[in-house]
């Protein structure tokens, strides 16, 4: 969200740079008995840890389709919740070693300590959030997307010049709300709601003509929350840079080198790719909006 994805729902996913002391120009390489230590850091006893033996995970509540099933993190169904358990898995972490903790969307990337190891909760990547935290490399890809009820002004909307004038919903502190402000450009200002339940709600209750979240969250409105609802289309939120959701992590973590070999390790093995198509697949085939 993205996210505050959704639904809430919402967060794909390039990782945050992290400073680096001056190194002695004499200093140019390494000793085998150096780099040694660097060869076990990420092994299960070798982690620093929240919680002693426990790999604590954190997302928000209600934990919404398709990214949770049943509100329910820790059964392992649904996209994030399947991913967080496959990183757990690379990083030595069986089902019943792995601690789930509610953590409020915005506050999971807020400055200070926290009380996971990592949060997974559609948390998009962007420079200004990784001042105060750390991210993994990205998980997945973000696209955004327009919800409309069917027969509405701006149902059959073909580009986002159409929709200049359209009433939105969006979530505050999201990436869907930048894309708002920043792409689709309206000539009102958007309504923004506290809780993405909040924006679905103003949609329903015919208070915005449309709103904007990602695409899997989109696929969920239409399907189970918003009757008659359609998705009008969806866009790239960035100009440039695709928008991708990251794992978070409290800064200056020494888990953060760990978490993204995970990562790496299932996207080159095509992990990552079957967990998306198997819990994400319906979001192929949306129209793009230009």
């Amino acid at each position: 969200m993205a996210r505050p994805s959704v639904l809430l729902a919402i967060g794909a996913l390039a990782a945050a740079a992290v400073a680096c002391a001056p190194v002695d120009n004499t200093a140019t390489t390494s000793s085998p008995a150096a780099s040694a230590p660097a060869s076990t850091a990420c092994t299960k006893a070798q982690l620093k840890l929240v919680n002693a033996g426990k790999l604590t995970i954190g997302t928000d509540k209600p934990a919404y389709d398709p990214w949770f099933k049943d509100d329910d993190p820790s059964n392992g169904k649904g996209f994030e919740s399947a991913v967080a358990f496959a990183v757990a898995g690379e990083l030595g972490f069986d089902r019943t070693e792995v601690q789930w903790n509610t953590v409020k969307f915005d506050s999971a990337f807020a400055p200070g300590a926290k009380n996971f190891d990592f949060d997974i909760n559609q948390v998009s990547i962007t420079p200004d959030r990784a001042k105060a935290v750390d991210f993994s490399k990205g998980y997945y890809t973000v696209k955004q997307a327009v919800v409309a009820v069917q027969g509405s002004k701006y149902a059959n909307a073909k580009s986002l010049a159409e929709l200049k004038d359209a009433k939105i919903g969006v979530q505050v502190g999201t990436t869907s709300l930048d894309a708002v402000k920043n792409v689709i450009k309206p000539s009102a200002e958007p309504n923004v709601y506290n809780e993405q339940i909040d924006t679905v709600n103003a949609l329903k209750n015919k208070q915005v003509d449309a709103l904007v979240v990602d695409l899997p969250t989109a696929f969920y409105v239409t399907a189970a929350q918003v009757d008659n609802s359609k998705i009008i289309g969806q866009f790239s939120s960035t100009g440039g840079t695709p928008e991708e959701f990251g794992l978070v992590m409290e800064r200056g973590t020494a888990l953060k080198p760990c978490v993204d070999k995970a990562v790496e390790s299932l996207r080159s093995k095509g992990e990552l790719a079957k967990i998306e198509q198997q819990w994400l697949g319906s979001a192929a085939g949306a129209p793009e909006l230009s």
